[in-house]
């Protein structure tokens, strides 16, 4: 057995450690890493021949989370791993969009990517590792790759820049970014950050990259131990004078189709279409079956660079515009009169309505991975069915596609939802239509959306997704704003930022062109504030600020804290006190124990609800003040007077000489058991904590009323009967046979 490890130290002192030759030895390729406790295996499989006519790169990549690399069991009856959450599809976007781009052009066969983590702890994050793991798993092995690269997590704590940085330092954290790269160029960007500058941004994507060329050496001196060869392979069959053919006949004419600057893309599409048609058709019949695959192919790069040639050449678009227009955007509110918050945005043929739902704690999401346990109250989901680009398919479940744009979304927002927010907040955005950057149009009208549904965001935020043409060696290049769906896939990148008017709050950026310059991101950063300063004037116009209520039909909502040792008066025996409550008021009531004290949550669809459940709680908490006159209701009568509720929970003795300023011979004479009578309280006993109440100290005092002389000692009572006084100086001596005969 060959085992060969190598190591990374972080500036933390923090060990990466690679090692190969002792696991999975049957796949392609496998590299175990080990970060402190965390561990994850990857491993690569690649077929040795590509299926047929298959023209592009087949590479599926899946991250997985073993519940025992944290020692818990999963959830649900059947206690084993199921199908991947949201976080783990997250991961695997990341290092596939890292990975992908960097196979030979020509290399079809299936690929399998699988990392999984087989141990953790709770400061390093595994996340930031896969993208390492997988790209060492493909170096030792020997299917094609043009790597290596390596992923990892930028932040920013306390105002310095860290690399990898453990859990706890992400909690004071105002960036962070995944950034993925080869020794020489940047591949892929993704992550949040608390509105900052476009420079601070570039600063951070520099500083990750000087990591990752340490990550790429490391794994250049692996390749050259395992000195595993690389496959030779053919997976395509080129046809040099049909190709020359193609280009002759059709370029032109594909470029005076897409010179037509037509706004409708299925117009241009079908424009396009007919050109291939035409040509096909000018192959004989006999013929055509077997180079219709191979004419689709070089007529796809046909396209592409008529395209591109028409950008680089004349600063013209597919549908018009110059580089740095923005399609026209129009924008609607209050557009469904059922949800919380409703809005409407189009920009060109993509369109977003997006709906906004206020729920209440009861609606939070519970997270329970093998990583992460707790709950969200903020939520953003984002769907994109298949009539919103015109297809007669059916929609078949959320993809890979809606987990990430979504994901971007959320990221963009979630920062501008107030911390101290006590409602539950659900964004959906359904993609009507779809045309390019239909996550940035999900930004915009999520922030409409929030804002008709009253919710205080600290500030708008808006999107926009650039992209970018450049010849080889980058030496001619346009920066292309608010990209169409045929920009994005012909182009060399595709670049999203969102941000309010005072900085960025999250960015996506995929690259597809190796040497782009720090120089060219500048300018895109740049050109994307300006465009992002244009739709959120579009968007202040609709809407220049957050609704100043709620609509009459969203939930309302009262929260307040509580001492924690009256949490479980409110809630009772059983929660008896607390169902009670809810049951007579119609509220929801919550109580969240944080710290040393209790957060007590009351929603209800109107005020009155909310009235009645936060005055039998308020009641309950409330301590009995002297002096402090209340409306209370008398539970019970004795020989000797009444006991009053005065709080729920909080009788006290209105003893009978404290009924009036006349003697009352019987308390049934003047109260009732169920009465209503307003009292003041006396005293509380330090000792017991017994309530003496008083009616007559509230009622006019007749004129000429003496008060009487306050005894010596005042008689005790214990329950409903008064306490023996034992004072033998007070007491009258009688003989027991006196005392008998009466």
């Amino acid at each position: 057995m060959n085992v060969i490890e190598k190591q990374i130290t972080l500036a933390d002192g923090r060990v990466i450690t690679l090692e190969t030759g002792k696991l999975a030895k049957q796949a392609d390729g496998a590299v175990m890493l080990k970060c402190g406790n965390t561990m994850l295996l990857a491993t690569v499989c690649s077929a040795q021949e590509a299926g047929p006519d298959v023209d592009f790169m087949p590479l599926s990549v899946d991250y997985k989370e073993k519940f025992a690399s944290v020692g818990r069991f999963p959830g649900g009856f059947t206690k084993r791993e199921g199908r991947a959450s949201d976080y783990e599809i997250l991961v695997s976007r990341l290092v596939d969009r890292a990975l992908r781009p960097l196979f030979p052009d020509d290399y079809h066969a299936e690929t399998f990517v699988q990392v999984t983590l087989y141990s953790a702890d709770e400061e390093s994050m595994p996340d930031c590792l896969a993208g390492l793991a997988a790209s060492a798993a493909l170096a030792v092995s020997d299917v094609p790759f043009n790597g290596p690269i390596s992923e990892v997590r930028v932040a920013r704590v306390n105002g310095e820049l860290v690399i990898n940085p453990t859990a706890s330092q992400m909690k004071d954290a105002d960036i962070d970014i995944m950034v993925g790269a080869t020794y020489e160029n940047i591949m892929m960007v993704e992550g949040e950050m608390n509105e900052i500058s476009e420079k601070e941004m570039l600063d951070a994507i520099k500083f990750a990259h000087d990591a990752i060329k340490e990550h790429c050496l490391v794994q250049m001196e692996l390749m050259k131990e395992v000195a595993k060869e690389k496959r030779t392979y053919c997976h395509e069959t080129n046809d040099e004078e049909l190709k020359q053919d193609v280009w002759d006949k059709c370029y032109q004419k594909a470029y005076d189709a897409c010179r037509s600057c037509t706004a409708d893309k299925h117009k241009r599409l079908d424009m396009l279409k007919a050109v291939k048609e035409e040509y096909m058709e000018s192959i004989p019949e006999e013929e055509r079956d077997d180079k219709a695959f191979m004419v689709s192919r070089y007529y796809h790069d046909v396209e592409k660079e008529a395209m591109r040639r028409m950008i680089l050449d004349e600063g013209v678009r597919l549908d018009g515009r110059n580089t740095e227009q923005i399609r026209p955007i129009w924008c609607e509110v209050d557009y469904l009169p059922g949800p919380h918050g409703s809005s409407i945005f189009t920009r060109g043929e993509t369109q977003s309505l997006s709906t906004c739902t206020l729920g209440t704690k009861l609606d939070e999401k519970i997270i329970d991975e093998a990583t992460e346990r707790g709950k969200e109250r903020f939520m953003l989901h984002y769907n994109f069915p298949p009539f919103s680009t015109g297809e007669a398919k059916a929609s078949r479940g959320i993809g890979r596609r809606e987990i990430g744009h979504g994901n971007l979304a959320y990221r963009a927002l979630k920062r501008m939802i107030p911390e101290d927010y006590p409602y539950t907040v659900r964004v959906v955005s359904d993609i009507l239509e779809s045309n390019g950057s239909s996550s940035m149009a999900t930004v915009c009208a999520g922030t409409l959306a929030l804002m008709d549904a009253g919710v205080p965001m600290k500030k708008p935020v808006t999107g926009i997704a650039m992209g970018l043409i450049t010849d080889k060696g980058c030496e001619k290049y346009a920066v292309l704003s608010d990209i169409l769906g045929d920009e994005d896939h012909l182009g060399d990148m595709d670049f999203k930022v969102t941000g309010t008017r005072d900085g960025i709050t999250a960015t996506q950026m995929d690259i597809k062109v190796d040497g782009l310059s720090y120089d060219i991101l500048e300018r895109a950063l740049e050109q994307a504030r300006r465009g992002r300063m244009h739709i959120m004037d579009i968007i202040l116009d609709t809407m220049p600020e957050p609704r100043a209520d709620l609509k009459p039909h969203a939930p309302r909502l009262v929260q307040f804290n509580v001492d924690k040792d009256q949490i479980g008066a409110i809630i009772g025996p059983g929660g008896k006190i607390i169902q009670d409550i809810q049951e007579k008021s119609g509220a929801v009531v919550t109580i969240e124990e944080v710290e040393n004290k209790g957060i007590v949550c009351v929603s209800a669809p109107n005020a009155e609800s909310i009235n009645i459940a936060v005055s039998r709680i308020k009641g309950i908490v409330a301590k009995p003040e002297v002096g402090e006159v209340y409306d209370g209701v008398v539970k019970s009568i004795v020989p000797f007077g009444a006991f009053v509720e005065i709080l729920p929970g909080k009788d006290g003795l209105l003893h009978v000489s404290e009924l009036d300023y006349t003697r009352i011979e019987n308390v049934e004479d003047v109260l009732h058991e169920g009465d209503k009578v307003q009292v003041k309280l006396l005293e509380i006993d330090a000792k017991t904590g017994k309530l003496r109440l008083s009616r007559k100290a509230l009622l006019p005092k007749p004129e000429g009323y003496v008060e009487r002389p306050e005894r010596p000692e005042r008689r005790e009572f214990r329950g409903d009967r008064p306490r023996r006084d034992n004072n033998r100086e007070h007491r009258e001596f009688r003989p027991r046979q006196e005392r008998n005969e009466e």
